[in-house]
């Protein structure tokens, strides 16, 4: 299959599919299309939380600030998955995780950049170039991408990594990496950490908080503090928004005192 994630909302993904569909069979499947605009960290956080569930595919991925700039396209093949895309990052993290998930080290991976003509439009490299490049990649094989005349092997290319908490025996300061629709923000502080709290409590910049495994073992509109199916640790509310109880956003350091 073809997988489609992007932040280009409505209707444009839609121009995209009709190009694939008009260059293979393949299934296509969305994953998502409302990313926030333009913000590559937390649409590269949410395909290491979607994409390693999918069977063998091509995935193609269009987060592009720099669309219509001197800005590479490129194709990374981990494991039997390939990913296309813009060269800004967005593609790296999950490439990672699939590699992982495929039995290989993290960094088992191949990246090979994509040549192109110029495309009908400057603003629409999904329509014009990505689009087209997912399907003659989903046609010639995972597995045979080196032999397609538009890539190169491909050694440097824009890396995206995401910061390290710093962790103690005290506690952890992190960082906020996404806040998603609930209202769960959502840290890079490993899970980990609360081992051996849970029913106690924490204290979050300075605001004590009980550590619970699920959201409902608080009552409603009470803050708590647990570990998602992410594995981090999250700032969150039953029923409401932790974004909001907590005084947080993406980006922002937090403190976890233990």
């Amino acid at each position: 299959m073809i997988t489609l994630s992007s932040d280009f909302g409505s209707p444009y993904p839609a121009a995209m599919k009709g190009v694939i569909c008009r260059a293979t069979d393949a299934r296509i499947e969305d994953v998502a299309h409302d990313f926030p605009r333009q913000d590559v960290r937390v649409a590269a956080f949410w395909l290491t939380q979607t994409l390693p569930y999918f069977p063998p595919a091509v995935h193609c991925v269009v987060v592009d600030p720099g669309v219509g700039t001197d800005r590479g396209a490129i194709v990374v093949r981990a494991g039997e998955h390939a990913l296309v895309g813009p060269d800004n990052g967005v593609l790296l993290p999950v490439a990672r995780e699939l590699a992982a998930a495929d039995g290989d080290a993290a960094d088992a991976f191949e990246a090979f950049t994509w040549a192109y003509d110029d495309p009908a439009s400057t603003t629409f490299h999904g329509r014009d170039v990505f689009a087209p490049a997912a399907a003659a990649v989903h046609d010639t094989g995972v597995e045979r991408v080196e032999e397609r005349p538009e890539t190169t092997p491909v050694e440097e290319y824009v890396d995206l990594r995401f910061p390290e908490p710093s962790v103690d025996t005290d506690g952890a300061t992190g960082e906020i990496l996404v806040v998603d629709d609930f209202g769960n923000a959502i840290t890079n502080v490993p899970g980990d950490v609360l081992d051996g709290r849970f029913g106690g409590t924490v204290t979050v910049d300075g605001v004590e908080a009980p550590v619970r495994r699920a959201y409902a073992a608080v009552d409603a509109g009470q803050r708590l503090v647990t570990v998602g199916s992410h594995g981090n640790v999250e700032l969150a509310v039953n029923q409401g928004r932790g974004e909001d109880a907590f005084g947080v956003g993406t980006g922002d350091e937090v403190t976890l005192a233990l």
